[in-house]
């Protein structure tokens, strides 16, 4: 039998954003998404456009947003916000245990262990077949409650990472 300790290391859930935090963008005039701040692009290349609902590289054609969001709202020294593609349109939020999403697979991970009190308690930086060691080392950390996942050459926020079995106290709702 395994361990709840055991359990906790082997066992992550990678959570992608819900379309519905962005469907008040979809399909606004190019103006209106300028007023939000937001920018729609049509995929021209894949990989190219990672899309931060779905967790999948968006095919060449789709229309993606590009907008800033606050992936880490908490009022703590390490609030942060940044860049991200979402699909326009809505889309099924990637919710997976152990299994790492192509687009992550793909590009240099930066992963940031948040306590819950949400200030940044141990980070590292994988990529290919070697994401899941480091996400379990991280989790490895009991301070750890959840991990902010970053494509670590743009910087831009990737998904949420959590134990598999506990769900982390929320910071945005999600």
């Amino acid at each position: 039998m395994i361990s709840c300790r055991e359990y906790q290391v082997m066992s992550f859930r990678i959570v992608g954003l819900k379309s519905s935090q962005f469907s008040h963008l979809f399909g606004l005039t190019d103006v209106e998404l300028a007023a939000h701040g937001a920018r729609r692009r049509v995929v021209t290349e894949k990989p190219g456009f990672p899309d931060r609902i779905e967790l999948r590289d968006l095919e060449v054609g789709e229309t993606a947003l590009l907008l800033n969001y606050v992936h880490q709202p908490a009022d703590t020294p390490f609030r942060a916000s940044h860049a991200i593609y979402v699909r326009e349109g809505d889309g099924r939020t990637y919710d997976e245990v152990d299994r790492v999403p192509e687009p992550m697979r793909l590009r240099p991970i930066a992963l940031r262990g948040f306590d819950l009190e949400h200030m940044l308690c141990d980070a590292s930086i994988a990529e290919g077949d070697g994401l899941e060691t480091a996400i379990e080392s991280v989790l490895a950390n009991p301070q750890v409650a959840y991990i902010q996942a970053h494509y670590a050459r743009p910087g831009c926020y990737a998904a949420r990472i959590e134990r598999a079995w506990l769900r982390a106290a929320p910071v945005d709702g999600r």
